[in-house]
């Protein structure tokens, strides 16, 4: 049977999974990724491969998931929040080690490749992904295909200006990108947090806002409107533009069973349609979207 291997590097693991061509998993393993050490981390993601492959007994298609993403320029990765990875030609150095093609992706569009393939969104022809947690990303999938775009920023739909700011937005947020008003400041979790602060409320991450909400807390429900609010106003522009038969949420603030209702019900107003059927769900495969995503960046192959 024709296997694939996804690896999802993150800051503190190294997670790999072999899915065979159903996306049932054959192998799992994680390891510690070694902290600040490039080096090290390509070591460590070739062993892992070897590992892999000497327990199914077959060579395998690689996908890897990283933080940040290459740059269409030189490759070489860009804006990730493992430091240690900026500047580097991670593709180069592990198709020299191994010897063959290595595929990667950011996060967000492993999120959108794994769940356009047999998760939330299969059988959909259009796929957005949008991972709300520490940061803010997203991703698109057409025909079971990932939209990388010219500059390799499609689906970068985080560091885009939140739209209408009304006075409740004001003043506009810092963004660490060096723009203000970027809707990662208003959706991500640290961004729900501040909010919270700014409008009189407690020092409380997130999972605490929404937590104290769903017993009755007048701050927290409220911060929890204005959330909806900014989220459906940021998905009717992802509507207008791409028009998807389905958004799918990912990453901690996914978790919020109650956006699936209340935005929906909210972004209407801002799409310019008569009706609006695109489906707002929940990632099918939550944390392990990642890993699986990256296994799918290599198309279907027979057995």
């Amino acid at each position: 049977m024709a296997a694939r291997i996804g690896i999802d590097l993150g800051g503190t693991k190294i997670e790999l999974v072999v899915l065979a061509a159903d996306g049932s998993v054959r192998w799992r393993r994680r390891v510690p990724t070694p902290q600040g050490d490039y080096a090290a981390t390509v070591r460590a993601i070739v062993a892992l491969i070897h590992d892999a492959e000497a327990a199914i007994g077959a060579s395998a298609t690689i996908g890897i998931g990283t933080p940040g993403s290459p740059s269409a320029r030189d490759g070489r990765i860009r804006n990730a929040n493992s430091t240690c990875l900026n500047g580097q030609p991670l593709r180069r150095d592990l198709e020299a080690s191994l010897g063959r093609p290595v595929r990667l992706a950011n996060d967000a569009n492993c999120l959108a490749m794994s769940e356009a393939a047999d998760g939330a969104g299969a059988g959909s022809r259009t796929v957005f992904a949008a991972i709300l947690g520490t940061g803010v990303g997203g991703g698109i999938v057409v025909d079971r295909t990932l939209l990388v775009g010219a500059n390799a920023v499609a689906g970068e739909w985080g560091h885009n200006p939140l739209p209408l700011p009304d006075t409740r937005d004001l003043p506009l947020p810092a963004c660490y990108c060096g723009r203000t008003g970027c809707i990662e400041t208003y959706l991500s979790g640290p961004g729900m947090a501040a909010d919270h602060l700014r409008n009189g409320g407690e020092t409380l991450d997130a999972v605490a806002i929404s937590t104290r909400a769903d017993v009755g807390d007048a701050a927290c429900i409220a911060t929890l409107e204005r959330y909806e609010v900014r989220l459906a106003r940021a998905l009717a522009g992802v509507i207008n533009l791409l028009d998807p038969d389905v958004i799918v949420l990912g990453g901690g603030l996914s978790r919020i069973d109650r956006l699936y209702a209340n935005v929906p019900r909210r972004w209407g107003a801002h799409v310019f349609s008569d009706t609006v059927v695109t489906r707002l769900l929940p990632a099918r495969h939550g944390d392990a979207s990642g890993v699986r995503g990256a296994a799918w960046l290599w198309p279907q192959r027979p057995d």
